[in-house]
């Protein structure tokens, strides 16, 4: 059972959401600024970079979908992109699914599930007991209003900026990319070898006869599948039960 205080009312819950989520929401400005200037490259104006932000809200999925929209690929591939790249949304859905309290809708639990991102599931993981749906909701509101804001921005600043600045602020985005990627390659050898991997097939592929012929946006989606799938088979992660067995 769960006691009074945990249970808490709905606006307490909004109202923690949302003070939980603004530092969510200014690290959100800052990196959705660079992915406006990507954004702005691919052709978006403001309004229609802050929709597309604010329905996605995920910097390497919406990185891949505007640079595939800049080399006008195929609807196909831009769906496989983000069908790969945010796969793991599944998982935390999955995740979140067990601190949902029973009984609570299936429109709450679907809808909690489209709030995802990963920031906003590692909170509502911690957040007591259950998680109840207007923390998730409150949480989720406030940091895509100012990722899709710093979207829109970046946006703006492409078209205003002079070009070498704007390519410069663009590298930007691949520098938290190595920010995410280092420290992980730094502790497990695996990750490392999974790292080289992909640099190293993604050169190939780019030069082979006929996969070099395939879009970039299609060599990715096929690398990410081949090398995480391979990775998992070789190096699976051992559980704790997994140990005891």
């Amino acid at each position: 059972m769960v006691n009074e205080h945990c249970q808490g009312t709905s606006g307490n819950e909004v109202l923690m959401g949302l003070r939980d989520g603004i530092p969510i929401a200014l690290g959100y400005l800052a990196v959705a600024f660079s992915i406006g200037i990507i954004a702005s490259k691919a052709g978006l104006t403001a309004p229609l970079g802050f929709l597309s932000s604010f329905f996605t809200r995920a910097s390497a999925g919406e990185y891949g979908t505007y640079t595939l929209v800049a080399v006008n690929a195929a609807y196909v591939e831009v769906v496989a992109m983000c069908l790969v790249v945010n796969l793991r949304y599944m998982l935390m859905s999955a995740a979140l699914s067990q601190r949902i309290k029973p009984g609570t809708s299936l429109f709450h639990r679907i809808l909690m599930a489209c709030c995802i991102t990963d920031e906003v599931f590692g909170i509502s993981m911690v957040h007591r007991e259950y998680c109840p749906p207007s923390y998730t909701y409150a949480a989720a509101l406030i940091s895509t209003l100012f990722w899709a804001s710093g979207c829109a921005i970046g946006i703006i600043a492409g078209s205003l900026l002079p070009q070498p600045m704007v390519t410069a602020l663009s590298m930007s985005l691949y520098g938290m990319f190595l920010a995410i990627i280092i420290p992980p390659a730094r502790h497990d050898r695996n990750v490392l070898y999974a790292l080289i991997a992909s640099f190293v097939l993604s050169g190939l592929c780019a030069i082979a006869p006929v996969v070099g012929q395939w879009s970039s946006g299609m060599r990715t989606v096929v690398l990410t599948i081949v090398i995480s799938a391979v990775a998992a088979w070789l190096k699976p992660i051992k559980t704790e039960n997994d140990g005891e067995a």
